[in-house]
């Protein structure tokens, strides 16, 4: 028994020995990875278009050099091949890379942007597999993805990597509660400062955007994934928890305007824009002997339905032709109707003193403020939730008088 051992004894013997230094070797690589503090960095919202729902990104600094790395998932570039092409089509194309912080945060600074470090209280092994990870994914092969406004930007992509180094801890505290608020809700409140650029986003947004949201879900705001980090709490293998945030600090204090709690409601407002273009039309309908009221009417209701056509006909080609998931199903189809394009002559020929408009012009006329219509019955239904009411209330009285100029009797 002991002839037959002692040689496998010593092969055993002998892989250990060809096999320490590479355990040594990945026990170091662990240790020295694990010998760092990381936080979390957020920026506040910026002056450009692209700057104003804030930033996240992970700072990991050495311990014993006090070296400092950024992580950062929000580059892209204009020049990049096929840009606005793959912007359009909702393939635009974000990566990640690193640099050094004494080089971004000025920058920020100089914008006028606060900064929020929030030092996290990660174990070894957490910042090991944090640190890993984060190597892995700023290699040029992992450093690209796929930008989505909502579910794939530079805060997701931060939370995503911070929720792996702790086993899931900030998704299971965070992925029940919620606030109310949804995808347009916030978007509209950040890009307030911007009001015709809210405006279209706001008419582009199908029902995606409007359903209520997960602490989770909104996190793809920066700021409010900073909000969220505060009240979240590590468990360890014996029970006993500790808050993930271990510092709040306040590097830079920002001299721009905080963006609004609350999206602006111009409901009331539209309704009030929408009733007098629709008093306007009908009164220049109804002097149409008169040539200055024929010229008021034909521009103003030939400019209008080429305008609602037009973006119709954006709206279709969001939804159908495009992967941007929050444009689809857009109920505003009904109200920025294509077949607005249909009563574009009429409403230029009415400019001559002896028009009438066709059957056909009637009925499409007709059509159009049955379908505006529509959408505003549809709003009973559950099935329908889309948050359109700024646009029913401007766009229903406007559809209504153009049918009702097209189709009223007329003397012969």
């Amino acid at each position: 028994m002991l002839s037959a051992t002692r040689p496998q004894g010593r092969l055993v013997l002998l892989w250990i020995l060809l096999l320490f230094p590479l355990f040594s070797a990945a026990q170091a690589v662990e240790t020295a990875a694990g010998d760092v503090d990381v936080a979390l960095i957020t920026v506040g919202p910026g002056e450009e278009v692209w700057e104003r729902f804030g930033h996240n990104a992970i700072l990991v600094r050495d311990r014993a050099t006090g070296a400092a790395r950024l992580y950062n998932y929000g580059i892209f570039d204009f020049d990049q091949e096929n840009f606005y092409l793959n912007f359009a089509r909702g393939h635009m194309l974000y990566r990640m890379a690193v640099s050094d912080p004494a080089d971004d945060f000025p920058a920020y600074r100089a914008e006028g942007r606060w900064i929020d470090e929030q030092d996290l209280a990660l174990d070894a092994a957490q910042r090991a597999k944090l640190v890993a990870f984060l190597d892995w994914n700023a290699r040029p092969e992992h450093a690209q993805y796929l930008y989505e406004y909502f579910t794939a930007n530079c805060a997701t992509r931060v939370r995503d990597a911070l929720d792996l180094a702790v086993d899931g801890q900030i998704k299971a505290q965070t992925i029940a509660g919620s606030r109310g608020f949804t995808y347009r809700m916030d978007a509209l409140r950040l890009m307030r400062p911007e009001p015709l650029l809210m405006l279209g986003m706001d008419a582009g947004l199908g029902p995606f955007a409007d359903r209520r949201l997960s602490h989770w879900d909104e996190s793809f705001v920066p700021m409010e994934f900073m909000r969220q980090m505060r009240g979240v709490h590590l468990v360890d293998a014996t029970g006993a928890a500790r808050p993930l945030v271990a510092r709040d600090t306040l590097l830079a204090a920002g001299h721009l305007p905080e963006p609004p709690e609350f999206p602006p409601d111009w409901t009331w407002q539209a309704l009030g824009v929408g009733i007098a273009l629709a008093a306007l039309l009908c009164g220049l309908a109804r002097l149409h002997e008169r040539a200055w009221a024929r010229v008021g009417f034909g521009f103003a209701a030939g400019v209008l339905e080429l305008a609602f056509g037009v973006a119709g006909v954006v709206l279709l080609a969001l939804w159908t032709l495009t992967d941007h998931i929050s444009a689809w199903r857009n109920e505003n189809l009904l109200l920025l109707d294509p077949l607005c394009l249909l009563l574009v002559p009429a409403c230029f020929a009415s400019l001559r003193a002896r028009w009438r408009p066709s059957p056909l012009a009637q009925r499409f006329a007709i059509a159009v403020a049955a379908l505006a219509a529509l959408e505003l019955f549809l709003k009973i239904f559950p099935a329908f939730p889309q948050d359109n009411r700024l646009w029913i209330a401007l766009l229903l009285p406007v559809h209504a008088a153009v049918a009702w100029s097209l189709a009223r009797p007329r003397s012969a």
